[in-house]
């Protein structure tokens, strides 16, 4: 009697059970008809998945089991896609790793602090493109790792103030009082509550006004700057909010920073009012504020599922090349989350990808400034 022809006799059983592409389907899988030519049906073990079969145990000849241990090499590749882990650290231990890294609640981790004050202004006259939450979360992450922070909330809207619970509503001493009527700057800043090192100096909704009332007051646009160098404590990193436009908040913004940090969104629309925005700062370096730089380009709300976001990527750093950030922060809900709670991401939910992102910008920008000597 000749021997029996394995896997000639199932046309089909190399593909349901040695190929890669039916893995996903193995719930479905069912015993074959025997047929005439094949061995004993009850030698054969093949409801069993081949991915749960152990790679070291013999074929069975004759079986439709050991059409599956012909590929061997191919059932190595079936999960491609998913990144390979050892066993010892799971997911969530991964993410528990990267939350206390972030928290650093025993201050043991620090980012290098500068050698002297940064002042950075966050423009860009589009709205919606992560000023704020750029803002409140690099804000954050410098200050839970050793360094002292300063947030002023340049929009009337309050955002950044909402993102840090810092009361802001009518009433409350705020950065319109230092512009308009003078007042200084440390009897305005508030400490944030859970964040040492972080104060902010909040906007109230007078602040809409401003722009109207510093038109007649004497050297309007440098309001913010005397503000801040008037301050007598030493804060290692000054971030100003801008509204999301080109009036006279964010000139005075561009003329008491040093350095500029402009959020960009991964898509078109942020890309075309970008000439403007540049044309702007050249203007305010060359007539009120030569120290000025466009440092530090940071992209937002990536999405790696589109082509667009992968484009807009590719022609922002052919355009300003070493300036772009290599930290990309992606879309992620839990960085909308976040200010609904009165937190940043960063304490809102430290292993999200989100706060891994920001502390990853916040990082890359401490250690820029170091490197370069305080200019990223």
């Amino acid at each position: 009697m000749p021997s029996p022809r394995v896997g000639n006799n199932y046309p089909t059983g190399g593909q349901i059970y040695g190929s890669p592409a039916s893995q996903p389907e193995e719930k479905e899988l069912r015993r074959p008809a025997p047929s005439p030519r094949s061995g004993p049906p009850a030698a054969a073990s093949t409801s069993v998945p081949v991915s749960a079969a152990p790679a070291s145990a013999p074929p069975v000849s004759g079986s439709p089991a050991s059409t599956a241990e012909v590929p061997v090499s191919a059932d190595e590749h079936v999960s491609r896609e998913t990144p390979v882990r050892d066993e010892d650290d799971p997911p969530l231990a991964m993410e528990a790793l990267r939350a206390v890294q972030i928290l650093n609640p025993s201050g043991e981790i620090t980012m290098p602090r500068p050698d002297h004050p940064r002042v950075l202004c966050v423009a860009n006259q589009k709205g919606g493109v992560g000023k704020t939450t750029t803002t409140v979360n690099l804000a954050v992450a410098l200050a839970l790792h050793g360094n002292r922070v300063l947030v002023v909330d340049l929009d009337p809207q309050g955002n950044a103030s909402t993102g840090l619970n810092v009361p802001h509503h009518a009433g409350v001493p705020d950065v319109y009082d230092c512009l308009i009527d003078n007042v200084p700057l440390a009897e305005v800043a508030q400490a944030v509550e859970g964040i040492p090192n972080l104060w902010c100096v909040p906007a109230t909704i007078d602040l809409a006004g401003a722009e109207i009332e510093l038109v007649s007051v004497v050297a309007r646009e440098s309001r913010l700057a005397r503000a801040i160098a008037a301050h007598p404590e030493q804060f290692d990193y000054v971030f100003i909010d801008c509204p999301p436009s080109l009036g006279l908040l964010t000139v005075n913004a561009l003329c008491a920073a040093q350095e500029v940090l402009i959020p960009i969104q991964c898509e078109y629309y942020a890309l075309e009012g970008l000439n403007q925005l540049i044309n702007n700062i050249n203007l305010v370096r060359q007539h009120l504020n030569p120290t000025l730089d466009v440092s530090t380009i940071l992209l937002t709300m990536y999405d790696r599922r589109t082509r667009l976001a992968d484009a807009v990527e590719q022609d922002v750093r052919n355009h300003f090349g070493t300036k772009v950030l290599n930290a990309v922060i992606p879309r992620n809900v839990r960085v909308s989350e976040a200010p609904s709670y009165g937190q940043s991401v960063m304490t809102y939910d430290p292993g999200s990808r989100g706060a891994t992102s920001y502390f990853e910008a916040a990082l890359e920008i401490a250690m820029r400034g170091v490197n370069t000597g305080g200019t990223a």
